[in-house]
Formats: C-alpha cells, structure tokens, sequence
C-alpha cells in the first residue's frame, strides 16, 4: 500500500494530475456481498444465490455495481492523507462506470489520479478518479470521479 501524505490541504493546488496508490488489497465475500443485499433491498440472484449464479452468465455471484462503488470510500484514505484538516467533506461524483463485473471471492486494489483542485466553499475541492480492479482482471470493476472537499 502506497499513500501520498499531503502536508495541507492548500497544498492540493499543485498536485494536479498526481498518481496515488495502490491501495492495500481487499477481498470481496458472499458475506459482504449478502450484506449490502440486505442494507440495499438488492437481492437479485446474481448477487446472492451461488447455486443458481454458478449456471448463469459469470459463473459465480457477483458484487453489485454500488457495493464496488462504495468500496471506493473505504480506498480513498489509503491513496491520500490530509493533513491539517479540520473536516473532509464527500461532495459527491462527477462519473462513475462499471467496466466489468466482480466475482465473488475477488481480490481488489485501487489506484488513483488526483484530476481537479480549485478553492470552494472554504477550502479545497479535489476531483480524485479512483479505479477499483480486481486481481488478474482485463479490465476495472469501477472508475468513478469522487469529488472531496478538505477544509483547513
């Protein structure tokens, strides 16, 4: 795991188009999978019946697109540390794609690239594109533009 330490969030400024990470590897379980299930009211089969997932198009269950999604919060403080912040703020997403699906049991990393910073609301808006892939993969599982404000 690699994270980029920022000193402040001023600092942000000049980091335009910084590489960040790779991030520690994370496993994705039936559990976890169940478990957003059960939060979200998502209970299609591809998500959460291996018995039947195993005869259909992927050969296993598979996370679901805004579980993956979310997994990219739990990333983003492994890529970028902020120091010197009072509060960091999710201001939401600007694009976010699925490229390819992610099978039950997979190891996942992320990378990121710092896109945009420009002074907001008080402090520093960063537009991050964090790529979530799965081990062995062709292609990521998830790109998405997540857009965080780091207040001084």
């Amino acid at each position: 795991m690699t994270t980029t330490t920022v000193a402040h969030p001023r600092d942000l400024m000049t980091m335009t188009g910084t590489q960040l990470g790779p991030s520690a590897v994370l496993q994705v379980t039936q559990e976890r999978i169940d478990q957003f299930a059960d939060a979200t009211g998502d209970h299609q089969w591809i998500h959460v019946d291996p018995v039947k997932a195993a005869a259909g198009p992927f050969g296993k269950t598979i996370a679901h697109g805004y579980l993956t999604l979310s997994l990219a919060n739990c990333f983003l403080p492994e890529l970028i540390a902020v120091q010197n912040v009072s509060m960091g703020v999710n201001y939401g997403t600007e694009k976010i794609r699925f490229p390819a699906p992610l099978p039950v049991d997979s190891h996942i990393a992320a990378t990121g690239e710092i896109l945009t910073v420009v002074e907001a609301k008080g402090g520093y808006m960063a537009t991050i594109r964090i790529t979530i892939t799965a081990e062995g993969a062709d292609r990521p599982a998830c790109i998405v533009d997540t857009i965080s404000i780091f207040y001084a």
